[in-house]
């Protein structure tokens, strides 16, 4: 299923500000191919330019092909590039704040986190790291909660985790840390060759849609749920704050627009492929597992423990980790009247 939301410009582009369309160069953090998070780009990409009338356009360019994907962040700040695209939580040894808002272990699922980075203050808080470096940050693509990852040993027990070499990204990595793993962060494109060659004993990624695109069921053995530390994620359009500045309000506000816009593509896309392709790794040989409670227990007092220690460390991740807090709180009334039972087994 393909789905692409788009804006009407009739009436936008009579107006738009340009006399000449200008083309920002967008260095991804992703395979310019990559299903979903890739495609995300170039979603986002139609969207600007329809909802600005073709004034503005994005050149999308594969993680690499511009700069290295890891350096995407520093590029854009210095204006070396003018625009990125990426997940968020990449930056946080840089940004501590991204790490939590880009992706919080067990926190917010993807409707809530685009509640609160859209209305609940989220993206004000955020930018408040972003403009000491020169950089507008725009989240435009929410990513629905991921497995847990890709092991070639069973997760029995919290002591299995011990010693186990695995690449994630975000505040989930410190997570394992403190239980006994040894974390590292990878870009995509370099995953298979890690795992195949025993460099790392664990991986996570994406959506299993996006796992597929990478190999992963050809070179692991088990795939764990459920993604306690990415329940929802966020890709964000980072461009250079001078350039950014150089829209005029209209054109932002446009922008803003097909941002928005986008992440209703995200939201919309992602459930339905998921299933066929999890049967279709199993079918291959995968065996799907869920991390025992006890393990999942763990995590959660782990995870506690970091993102206290985060807030204790940086004022902006203290503002954005009460602020979460809150509004979950908030909408946890509702959720909570709102719950249907599950059916009753057919057996």
């Amino acid at each position: 299923m393909k789905f692409t939301a788009t804006l009407s410009a009739a009436a936008i582009a009579a107006s738009a500000g340009f006399v000449h369309a200008e083309t920002l160069d967008v260095a991804s953090t992703f395979p310019k191919n990559m299903p979903f998070l890739g495609e995300g780009a170039e979603v986002l990409a139609e969207n600007i330019a329809t909802a600005t009338g073709g004034e503005v356009e994005l050149r999308v360019h594969g993680a690499g092909d511009l700069v290295p994907a890891l350096e995407v962040l520093n590029q854009v700040s210095s204006g070396a590039i003018p625009a990125g695209w990426d997940f968020m939580g990449y930056w946080g040894g840089t940004i501590p704040v991204a790490g939590l808002a880009g992706a919080m272990p067990f926190g917010p699922g993807p409707d809530l986190f685009t509640g609160w980075m859209w209305e609940g203050g989220g993206m004000e808080i955020v930018q408040k790291a972003y403009t000491p470096l020169n950089v507008k940050m725009l989240p435009c693509h929410v990513t629905a909660p991921e497995p847990g990852g890709w092991f070639n040993t069973e997760i029995n027990s919290v002591e299995d985790l011990q010693g186990l070499r695995m690449r994630i990204s975000g505040m989930g990595g410190q997570v394992l840390n403190k239980l006994g793993a040894s974390t590292q962060l990878i870009p995509g494109g370099e995953l298979y060759v890690a795992l195949e060659r025993g460099r790392i004993d664990a991986t996570e990624f994406s959506l299993p849609v996006v796992d597929k695109s990478l190999g992963f069921p050809e070179i692991a053995k088990y795939y764990y749920f459920p993604g306690w530390h990415q329940p929802a994620s966020w890709n964000t359009l980072i461009v250079n704050m001078d350039v950014w500045e150089g829209f005029g309000e209209e054109v932002q506000d446009q922008v803003l627009a097909a941002c928005k816009a986008t992440v209703t593509w995200s939201l919309a896309a992602a459930p339905e492929p998921q299933g066929e392709i999890i049967e279709e790794f199993r079918s291959q040989g995968v065996e799907t597992k869920r991390f025992p409670d006890e393990v999942l227990n763990a995590l959660r007092e782990a995870s506690k423990e970091v993102l206290e220690e985060a807030a204790a460390n940086d004022e902006i991740v203290a503002e954005a980790y009460e602020s979460i807090q809150a509004y979950m709180d908030k909408a946890r009334v509702w959720d909570d009247l709102q719950q249907i039972p599950a059916a009753p087994s057919a057996d």
